[in-house]
């Protein structure tokens, strides 16, 4: 008892730590890593997740609040043409890969319209529509989680080691990280003008879980009409409006998007906690080798498309 109740103590200290100023968000998803794997998370996942959700949510939302409706739009111009391409060479890769590997096709399925759009968010949204039971699901989160893991930590560094510009980095974040946490993440440790550009980015590929939903439903010939359309991108959108046309004073909006990526940083704190052994041993070889092949051709293919339209 004495033992749970440190360890919360502990927990929360980190959790309020990863709040400050000093901690970037490759470190906060690191102690919440560090933490699972020493300490254990004291809290049960089930409170966790909900957490996680609704605060990278208003996260997003804030982070609307530092972005001005030119700069969206550009942003959104830059990114249609790669994010069609993108989309349309993940799944062809997923379907050959799927076969080669002779992997279940509901959970390579799910695998690749994670890796395709944004990560949870689209294994949630495609779930129901292809009728995936629970362990197909939760494989599919943790092999995707665990990339955008690694991804935080690997793209900043490759990104300077190549000399990509601002703008570079934030397309190639918004095309090769699955969830829009990590991508959010890792642009924003590597400058204010990637954060703009990548939130904006995934944000818009988030909107092709709607025709992909369709597709889907002829695909696997369902007749669900369940298609999840994450709100709060209607909020980072409203959020970008009245930044540019309401006389809000700058010190409000800059309060809001500060206190938005220090949400972002809990945020990524608690997604490491709920890493564990066990979420990496119930993925299996099979799946994992077929997201990371996934992963680098999207990645490659990303850097070839930046380097190429910038």
């Amino acid at each position: 008892m004495k033992n749970n109740t440190l360890r919360k103590f502990l927990f929360l200290i980190l959790a309020v730590f990863s709040l400050s100023p000093w901690v970037s968000s490759p470190i906060a998803l690191a102690l919440g890593i560090a933490f699972a794997f020493t300490l254990k998370t004291p809290f049960p996942l089930p409170k966790i997740n909900p957490v996680i959700h609704r605060l990278l949510k208003f996260s997003i939302i804030g982070l609307g609040f530092g972005l001005q409706l030119n700069e969206a739009l550009k942003a959104g111009q830059n990114g249609f043409l790669i994010t069609i391409m993108s989309i349309g060479f993940v799944l062809i890769l997923c379907g050959l890969l799927g076969k080669i590997l002779k992997l279940d096709k509901i959970l390579s399925y799910l695998i690749g319209v994670g890796t395709a759009i944004c990560g949870g968010s689209a294994i949630a949204a495609i779930s129901p529509i292809i009728k995936a039971n629970g362990k197909q699901i939760s494989v599919a989160l943790a092999v995707i989680f665990t990339l955008n893991s690694i991804a935080l930590f690997i793209y900043p560094p490759v990104g300077h080691l190549l000399g990509l510009s601002q703008e570079q980095f934030g397309l190639w974040c918004a095309i090769g990280i699955h969830d829009t946490s990590s991508v959010v993440g890792a642009a924003n440790n590597y400058g204010e003008e990637a954060l703009k550009i990548a939130t904006t980015v995934k944000l818009a590929r988030a909107l092709w879980i709607i025709p992909l939903s369709l597709l889907t439903m002829w695909l696997f010939k369902g007749k669900s009409n369940r298609i999840k359309i994450p709100w709060f991108i209607g909020g980072f959108v409203l959020a970008i409006l009245v930044n540019t046309y309401l006389p809000i004073p700058e010190v409000i909006t800059n309060t809001i998007t500060f206190t938005a990526k220090a949400g972002l940083h809990l945020t990524l704190f608690l997604i490491g906690s709920t890493l564990s052994y066990e979420t990496l041993r119930n993925v299996g070889v099979k799946p994992l080798i077929f997201s990371v092949l996934l992963w680098i051709g999207i990645s490659l293919l990303g850097l070839l498309m930046v380097y190429e339209m910038m």
